[in-house]
């Protein structure tokens, strides 16, 4: 949870998935190993769009998947210093549940975690990861809120 962090909140719209996409990658050039990214919107919101973008931007190409039934996919190119952990903890409901995905085993200076319905494991997330909130306004349009902590000024002015 976010508390006795002072927030800093940066609010972005795009009007297509090429939009998100490009969003995306725009964060991922910004991040580095350690950072978490805890995901909120409901389904067909686009977290999963963003985070191919993401991907790109830290260099690991456009191969990203849902991972709903996976729990975990992981993308790692051998010219790339930092890994990118995909997480889906929808079906998540304890703390057992959470141990049983490896998400503690990830959490180093050589990855990047994002994690889709971070809701759920709220708890469990440190207090400076970067949160990113997707509302749907209309099949197309997307506003992203990134929301970072203490100072952290990596994501401001990258968006349209």
């Amino acid at each position: 949870m976010t508390m006795g962090c002072d927030k800093l909140n940066y609010t972005y719209r795009t009007n297509s998935a090429e939009e998100t996409i490009a969003l995306g990658r725009e964060i991922g050039k910004r991040l580095h190993g350690g950072d978490v990214i805890a995901y909120r919107g409901g389904l067909g919101a686009g977290k999963t769009t963003i985070t191919r973008g993401i991907s790109e931007g830290m260099g690991l190409g456009d191969e990203v998947t849902s991972p709903t039934f996976a729990l975990v996919n992981e993308y790692r190119k051998k010219d790339c210093k930092v890994s990118l952990i995909h997480f889906d903890m929808y079906r998540i409901t304890s703390g057992e549940d959470l141990d049983t995905t490896g998400f503690y085993d990830y959490m180093d200076d050589d990855a990047v975690l994002a994690v889709e319905w971070s809701e759920n494991i709220d708890d469990d997330l440190p207090d400076d990861c970067i949160r990113i909130t997707i509302d749907r306004i209309s099949d197309d349009e997307r506003r992203l809120t990134i929301e970072t902590c203490d100072g952290d000024d990596r994501f401001e002015d990258i968006g349209n």
